[in-house]
Parts: structure tokens; sequence; C-alpha cells
């Protein structure tokens, strides 16, 4: 049920129908689904299909933390991170993204690297950022392999390597991320 919604709300093997992707991620809540719950938060943390509410966003999300979604974790960060819905909150991001990080959560890894890069509700130290994104690599994530690179291009934490840049860069593009084939681009001018 929650992998149908997910087809309507992206409209993959036919057209795009928020309102039944809504109406089958209901469904698959009330079966009890985790995914389905972070799914309702997502439509209506991006106003897709009803209005934009991050107050129902976070309250589908925490219903979602609390049937024991990684991702729903994330999720809460980001609202907390970015001040949807309330003021911008770095200590409550950070506790939400390293609780998704533990659980394996490849975007909570990367997003808990970010405030450890950028020294957002946390003292920079780029080698926590480095062991976040590394994690996250190594669970196949694009984007992570493209901050990596950027930590090797901008010698942030070590010394600046073009060839590591390329390195990581490389494996972010294969990996179909568009920021990391224009890292490359600007690479060969170095």
């Amino acid at each position: 049920m929650n992998n149908l919604g997910w087809l309507y709300e992206h409209g993959l093997g036919g057209a795009q129908d928020y309102d039944k992707a809504r109406d089958w991620f209901q469904k698959a809540v009330d079966a009890g689904s985790p995914d389905a719950m972070n799914n309702l938060g997502l439509l209506y943390e991006h106003g897709k299909g009803v209005a934009q509410d991050y107050d129902k966003a976070r309250e589908w999300y925490q219903k979602a933390v609390d049937a024991g979604s990684p991702h729903a974790m994330n999720n809460l960060g980001w609202l907390y991170g970015h001040g949807l819905g309330g003021a911008r909150d770095y200590d409550k991001a950070r506790e939400w993204y390293q609780k998704a990080a533990e659980a394996g959560n490849p975007a909570g890894m990367i997003n808990l690297g970010w405030l450890y890069e950028y020294s957002r509700g946390v003292a920079q130290d780029y080698d926590k950022a480095r062991e976040w994104y590394q994690k996250a690599a190594d669970a196949g994530n694009a984007e992570a392999m493209y901050y990596l690179g950027g930590l090797y291009e901008y010698g942030k934490g070590f010394a600046q390597d073009y060839d590591k840049a390329r390195e990581w860069y490389q494996k972010a593009a294969n990996g179909g991320n568009r920021d990391a084939k224009k890292a490359l681009v600007r690479l060969r001018q170095k």
C-alpha cells in the first residue's frame, strides 16, 4: 500500500496523483506502516496535494519515529535544522540526525557530517564530518561521496588533494550526483 502510494506520488507507471498517494499512504498507516507515516509527513512538509503544514509534517514524522522509522528521525532533524514550522534549533537537529545516523540512515549521516563541517550547533570538526560522510559513502550514497570530494578539494581537515577529490567526485558522478559532474569539470582547470 505504501509503495503504491509512492508510485502515485511520483507519477511512476501512470499519472501523478497526490490524492491517490495520500489515500494509499493512509491505508498503509492504518495497517501500521512507519514508512507511510513518514511519507504523509513529506506530503505535508512539501505541500504535495495538501496545504503545506509543518506542524502536521512534524506530527506524522513523530508518529513514524515512535514506530521506529530512521527516515523520519532524519526528517525531524531537517525541520529543526532549517527552522521549518518553528525556530531553527541545531541542537535538536543534531539530536535527530544522530539518532537517524546511528540507526543506519545515510541521509542522517550526511546531515550530521554537514553540521560538523560547517559548525552548525557544534564545534567545527572536519574529522567527524569526514567520518559521517565516509559511513554514508560506504553505504553507497553518492551525495556523501560528493561531500568527501569537497573535503579533499578544499583541504578541509587534511592536505588539499585534487586526485582524491577527483576520485570521490567520479564515484559520486557514477552514482548519479549532478553536482559531482560539475565539480569534475571545475577540477579539470586545476
